[in-house]
């Protein structure tokens, strides 16, 4: 028993000494907590923040510009959008540069003096909590509002509705009934094509580099790029039949189709793939082993489901967080299927995202070459 201990920690030792001399792997174990603790306690909060909002204001009176100044000043929402007409807040719900329409009706003023005003307001229903939220806000400025005194208290509870004098007609857009189930499905083949183009490449040509097939590979007379295309070309393939797998369950099972133009989504899929593989083999090509790739996987996927938006609202991030998701390519992508998913988005409305996933696929490509070409010497 005593030989049987002590030889247990003889190994134990010497994988100890190993793993002290592995500093990427213990700069990669070290660094995620640190990210995620700053990502949860800093950049992450299910109160609404930095709302983007229009206001269509058909009174233009004292008391309509009195209200959108109290909405304003309660610190959730940013300076408000003005717009014309329905259909340029639709427009900009539809494309997700507002996630609510305050309309304010002609009589405004005249029905606030007889004690029965009213005012509309559309709300992207896509994330149920930040639209329960926001309607929330809304409407405890609207039961205080007393025509041009005091701005509402942003400490005041904000799940209190009470029957003020300004009556808060509600609409829903894109998920009238707040279904949470809609939100997650919208998103549900961007957060698996990202897994398996992320974890499944990176640890492919990790475990080539080890059994020592894939320095053979890059000694053949082709370009490092052209290596990493060919491999990636059948896992986009896979990726297609992830996606279709992944409509026709939700379709089927749960009656959610894309709304928006289906050959959109299959546009910007393709992008989409090429850059989240690509991130993958720049991941393979940083790593010295197996266990180091899952753990730096790990460490980009994990940050990315927070800093992209799938599990939380981008939109309601502070600036500098929502900045640094920009360069993550599941953040377009879920852009992309949130309009064609839930908005009924068409193809013009998703090109924006396809421009950004192209310019990041191509950093990435560039990162790789430079990666890859001191193997080739």
């Amino acid at each position: 028993m005593k030989r049987a201990l002590s030889n247990v920690l003889a190994v134990a030792y010497r994988e100890s000494v190993v793993l002290r001399h592995d500093k990427g792997f213990l700069t990669t174990v070290m660094a995620q907590p640190v990210i995620l603790l700053l990502l949860y306690s800093y950049g992450i909060s299910f109160t609404p923040a930095n709302v983007q909002w229009a206001v269509l204001d058909r009174s233009a009176t004292v008391a309509s510009r009195r209200l959108v100044a109290d909405i304003f000043t309660t610190g959730y929402f940013e300076p408000p959008v003005t717009v014309a007409s329905y259909a340029e807040g639709r427009a900009l719900l539809r494309r997700g540069s507002a996630l609510a329409l305050l309309v304010v009706p002609r009589d405004f003023s005249r029905d606030l003096s007889r004690g029965h005003p009213q005012v509309q307001l559309l709300v992207d229903g896509t994330d149920p909590v930040s639209a329960a939220r926001i309607l929330a806000y809304v409407s405890q400025v609207a039961s205080r509002f007393d025509g041009g005194r005091a701005p509402p208290d942003r400490e005041a509870d904000p799940g209190r509705r009470a029957s003020g004098p300004i009556d808060v007609r509600q609409r829903f857009w894109f998920n009238p009934t707040l279904a949470d189930r809609d939100f997650f499905l919208a998103i549900l083949a961007g957060m698996l094509l990202s897994n398996i183009c992320l974890s499944g490449v990176s640890l492919g040509i990790v475990g080539e580099r080890e059994s020592g097939t894939f320095e053979q590979t890059l000694s053949l007379p082709i370009s490092p790029l052209q290596i990493v295309m060919g491999k990636l070309l059948p896992l986009v393939g896979v990726g297609y039949v992830l996606l279709g797998f992944t409509i026709l369950g939700s379709g089927v099972l749960f009656g959610l189709w894309p709304q928006g133009s289906w050959l959109g989504l299959v546009l910007v899929t393709l992008p989409f793939m090429l850059a989240s593989l690509s991130l993958g083999v720049l991941v393979s090509t940083l790593a010295r082993n197996s266990a180091q790739a899952v753990f730096i996987s790990v460490f980009f996927i994990l940050p990315s489901y927070v800093l992209s938006g799938v599990m939380y609202p981008y939109e309601l991030m502070p600036p500098a967080v929502r900045l640094a998701g920009g360069v993550i390519p599941l953040r377009w992508y879920q852009i992309a299927l949130r309009r064609l998913w839930s908005r009924g988005a068409g193809l013009p409305e998703v090109l924006l995202p396809c421009v950004a996933l192209l310019v990041i696929f191509a950093v990435l490509m560039s990162l790789i070459r430079w990666r890859l070409k001191p193997r080739l010497a």
